[in-house]
């Protein structure tokens, strides 16, 4: 691997590639986290809005099937964080804790005491200024072309100035899907990357194929962002949900009436197949996947153009 491809960020956490998987509900369970692991990645589970006994399964399971540093995703919102942390604390092959939607510093001091890295998600200066105070061993700066919940800021302005903002490595988020995605990443000072629609189309993501073929058949315009009455705007596939949610956005229906709207509508779509009336979370770089194939041979594929990347532009710098 080229020198340059290993960052730090590879020797903090044990991974031969500076890459992470993007935790999604429904989607980031041990089938797809133990792959990525097993690949030189960082899998990592999501714990979405799950109860604590339903995550330590899959940290179980997960340890069954690698040896390698996981990591687990906790969604401060959700309503048990609280078993969702205990869980965590109860198993020794938990590396990293990657957070979003709050502030994870009440529960820094016990992360730490274990050896477990913390990593939130920042879609701000402020919020990572905030995060590296709090003692934050690394960062994701997540731009809006990431699928799923997203922020106001593309991730080419957001990574530098986060990365000129802060001390600590920052992992880049949002439209990355291949080996420039790395190299451009790292040009603007990340020391890795996350991709999350990349590997919903690998053979080892256990959900529905018509959400695969969704993404395998989207262009560049394929996506729309929801949900920006609510305050949580959230980056969808263009179909019947999103249209329908749209309208009653337009027509002024209340929070609460937006939110019951959405409820169950990513279950609807990864599990039951149903990329019609179900919520489809995908990035704008859907529109560059085109095939389906094993988590090994997309990390495999990405790292072999990311170097020939960087060769191609030091022979250019010649």
């Amino acid at each position: 691997m080229v020198k340059a491809l290993h960052t730090e960020i590879c020797d903090i956490l044990g991974i031969r590639y500076p890459i992470f998987q993007g935790a999604m509900a429904w989607v980031s369970d041990e089938f797809l986290v133990s792959a990525v692991s097993e690949a030189g990645g960082l899998g990592i589970i999501a714990s979405g809005n799950a109860p604590g006994d339903w995550v330590e399964q899959r940290i179980i399971e997960t340890e069954k099937r690698t040896k390698k540093p996981f990591g687990v995703n906790v969604m401060l919102l959700s309503p048990f964080v609280e078993d969702v942390i205990e869980a965590i604390l109860r198993h020794d092959s938990v590396k990293v804790v990657t957070t979003g939607a709050g502030n994870p510093g009440k529960y820094m001091e016990k992360f730490k005491s274990r050896g477990i890295k913390v990593i939130p998600v920042v879609a701000s200066v402020a919020l990572a200024k905030r995060m590296e105070r709090i003692g934050a061993d690394a960062m994701i700066a997540e731009g809006n072309e990431s699928g799923g919940h997203v922020g106001q800021l593309n991730s080419m302005p957001l990574v530098p100035q986060i990365v000129d903002a802060v001390s600590v490595p920052i992992i880049a988020a949002g439209g990355i899907a291949d080996g420039r995605g790395i190299v451009a990443a790292m040009a603007l000072g990340a020391k890795g990357v996350q991709m999350g629609t990349r590997f919903i189309a690998s053979t080892e993501c256990n959900i529905s194929d018509e959400y695969k073929q969704k993404i395998i058949s989207a262009n560049d315009r394929s996506t729309v962002v929801t949900g920006n009455a609510t305050g949580h705007p959230v980056r969808v596939a263009k179909n019947r949900l999103a249209r329908e949610f749209m309208k009653l956005e337009a027509e002024g229906a209340t929070k609460e009436q937006l939110e019951e709207f959405g409820r169950g509508k990513l279950q609807l779509a990864a599990k039951e197949g149903d990329v019609q009336n179900g919520s489809v979370m995908m990035g704008q770089c859907a529109g560059m996947i085109n095939e389906i194939k094993p988590v090994k041979a997309i990390i495999s594929d990405i790292i072999k153009q990311a170097e020939e990347k960087v060769k191609e532009l030091c022979n250019q710098a010649l």
